[in-house]
């Protein structure tokens, strides 16, 4: 055997070698706890694993109590997002090889609900208020007059010019990372604003000026203080910030 095969050959042992991971999960039941307090679960992993793998052995194997969304596990639904090792991220994109301790050394992972929404229990949390203002910014085509007797025409640059925020899948990751939505959780939020602006620039679109008029407001886009952690908390790869500064110029302009 060549070195070349060898090293191969080891490397994809590595892949399937049993670990032992510590997930230290912040847990909160409302019917016997006054406060959200930390537990800590030894549990089973392969390099390849999705941190969503580990979550559910912990359900499944070791308390049944443990309580946390997920859907469709493939990054597309938004469901599972939850702050791990203090970020907000999505477990079921979350491969265990880039959590693992260098050196063999014992793994631990914090595991906590996203900021910014009341915890009802565990890593699940109130989501309404950030739906609410996700509706208030009217997240649907609005047209006037007659309807058209054929689709509506649109040029590539036309849709291009929107596209970034079209990926929006509602997870909460950019809002609850956000230090003014901490703080104040009547600001609209980077998500809300993302998905204005999916509309706002969209040509098709005759509802512009109603959305800026909304995101004018005192909680509505000049609250952002372009910290950036909306951006690097999608985990769609969405340039959110530049999106709720192209929001700000069009309502200092009026142009869109």
């Amino acid at each position: 055997m060549t070195t070349a095969t060898a090293d191969s050959a080891t490397a994809a042992s590595d892949e399937h070698t049993p670990i032992t991971v510590t997930l230290k999960i912040l847990r909160f039941n409302p019917e016997v706890d006054s406060e959200p307090h930390w537990e800590s679960y030894d549990v089973p992993a392969q390099r390849t694993d999705r941190l969503l793998n580990l979550l559910f052995y912990v359900k499944d194997y070791i308390d049944g109590t443990f309580s946390f969304r997920r859907s469709c596990a493939h990054g597309v639904c938004g469901s599972d997002a939850m702050q791990i090792n203090g970020i907000n991220r999505l477990a079921c994109k979350v491969l265990m090889k880039d959590l693992l301790e260098k050196d063999g050394k014992k793994t631990t992972i914090t595991i906590a609900p996203i900021k910014g929404l009341t915890t009802l229990k565990d890593l699940y949390v109130d989501m309404d208020p950030f739906f609410e203002a996700y509706r208030a910014i009217k997240p649907y085509l609005i047209t006037y007059g007659n309807e058209p007797t054929r689709e509506r025409i649109q040029s590539q640059a036309d849709r291009d010019r929107f596209d970034d925020t079209t990926k929006c899948i509602l997870c909460a990751c950019c809002t609850s990372s956000c230090p003014v939505y901490w703080n104040d959780g009547s600001y609209f939020g980077p998500a809300a604003i993302v998905n204005a602006h999916r509309f706002i620039f969209d040509s098709r679109d005759e509802g512009s000026e109603e959305r800026l008029d909304i995101l004018n407001d005192a909680e509505g886009v000049w609250r952002c203080r372009t910290t950036f952690n909306c951006t690097d908390a999608c985990p769609r790869g969405i340039q959110v910030t530049k999106a709720i500064q192209e929001v700000k110029r069009a309502l200092l302009f009026k142009r869109v």
